[in-house]
């Protein structure tokens, strides 16, 4: 089996171009994803044939769960439907996922590929996923209410800022360096609260200014990773709504920076752009 392993800001992955193949993703991600006896990476990639879209994707996790989406993987796999089939003209890409169709805009120079930004659809806040376009006229409080809830860890209470991006996040907002925040003793817990009846994706995150923050992330059903693009979209949501940042964010994370769009006046769309990188491809 051939693959392709490609990362965005360090979040990486493992490309399989399926087509009509059917197998055990589940099964196969835990083993290629194995950072020891396998390949190495935070989740595997399938790219499929489809009728709605220039193709489809489906993301498995590192412990062999199903996400619903990844906008860092929405991103490499983009890339490299681009380079396997030599597409050079196209200035839009669509792929179908498990929450609908999300589109990716090219920008070139010189032929060359500089940026690849995907539109990541609507957001939801809070535990029952309320539209954003629903709550945003509202008041503050209102908002907070919403969105927001408070869980106790270790005699350690947490803020958690519920955003969901087609996969569900809790965000907790610190005044430190989130270098220090103890997210290895805490991740796991987070993702698996009660609060969560489908276990969260977690994100610390300190904000820098108005345009500006730094974040960790720990993914469900993968751990600490260097980067998460639908993290870094839930992060400008829950901070753009409590105040503190603007609709227009870079978040700097591990592995790198992400850019962060939110179109609230128009689509209310999440518009997500980073750095994708073909590290080397091989058999399996």
């Amino acid at each position: 089996m051939k693959f392709t392993k490609m990362q965005g800001a360090g979040n990486d992955f493992v490309v399989i171009d399926a087509n009509h193949n059917r197998r055990d993703w589940s099964n196969l991600a835990i083993k290629m994803c194995d950072r020891h006896y396998g390949i190495g990476a935070d989740g595997l990639l399938i790219k499929l044939s489809s009728n709605v879209a220039d193709f489809k994707m489906r993301i498995f996790n590192a412990d062999g769960s199903e996400s619903e989406v990844c906008g860092n993987g929405l991103r490499c796999l983009v890339k490299h439907y681009i380079d396997v089939h030599k597409v050079k003209n196209n200035s839009e890409i669509t792929v179908e996922t498990s929450i609908g169709v999300r589109k990716a805009r090219i920008q070139r120079l010189k032929n060359k590929i500089i940026e690849i930004q995907v539109n990541m659809g609507e957001p939801r806040i809070g535990i029952n996923s309320t539209p954003t376009k629903a709550i945003y006229p509202r008041k503050e409080l209102d908002i907070m209410s919403e969105m927001n809830r408070v869980i106790t860890l270790k005699e350690r209470e947490l803020l958690l800022s519920l955003v969901s991006i087609g996969n569900p996040h809790a965000i907790h907002f610190c005044n430190y360096p989130v270098a220090d925040f103890p997210l290895v003793e805490l991740g796991l817990k987070v993702e698996q609260h009660k609060l969560f009846p489908d276990e969260t994706n977690f994100e610390v995150v300190r904000v820098i200014n108005r345009k500006q923050a730094e974040a960790r992330v720990w993914e469900r059903g993968v751990g600490e990773t260097l980067a998460c693009g639908s993290g870094a979209c839930a992060i400008l949501v829950a901070g753009h709504l409590l105040g503190w940042l603007d609709d227009n964010v870079e978040v700097n994370l591990p592995g790198g920076v992400l850019k962060v769009e939110w179109d609230i006046e128009n689509n209310n769309s999440i518009y997500l752009s980073g750095p994708t990188t073909t590290v080397f491809s091989g058999e399996w």
